[in-house]
């Protein structure tokens, strides 16, 4: 998952170049409607070649089945702790048969600390609140 097209279009693009054009789909905004479905099924196809699916939370973070996924990589994160909720939740569905690992990239001093700090505070507020635990990559 990233927060920009033009991350999502470089990501895509490097993941093309190592494995082929054939391996790696985008999801973001610009990604016409008749084609999201057909790629959300080409990366459920244990058979089809489809292996990374390079998205925007917003656009394929809610409604979609990815339980293909046993390995989930933020890019770049948002403030919004619902849209990186759902988007976690894609590959954790019924049919998810194994372990998912979560991974943040996060470079030192930059912005993307201070967000996942603000995500971890806006959890566990809402686990005082709610009184429930909070998700694991919070702790």
């Amino acid at each position: 998952w990233a927060t920009w097209t033009m991350d999502i279009r470089s990501i895509a693009g490097a993941l093309r170049d190592r494995f082929s054009v054939q391996a790696v789909a985008t999801l973001h905004g610009e990604t016409p409607d008749s084609e999201r479905q057909k790629i959300v099924e080409s990366f459920q196809d244990r058979q089809s070649e489809l292996r990374f699916i390079v998205g925007h939370p917003k656009t394929g973070g809610f409604g979609l089945t990815l339980t293909a996924a046993n390995t989930v990589v933020y890019y770049s994160n948002s403030y919004d702790l619902e849209l990186r909720m759902q988007s976690e939740d894609r590959a954790h569905r019924i049919g998810q048969e194994n372990k998912v690992t979560y991974i943040d990239l996060i470079s030192p001093k930059t912005i993307d600390e201070k967000i996942v700090d603000a995500l971890r505070n806006k959890i566990k507020i809402a686990d005082t609140v709610m009184g429930e635990e909070a998700r694991d990559w919070l702790s």
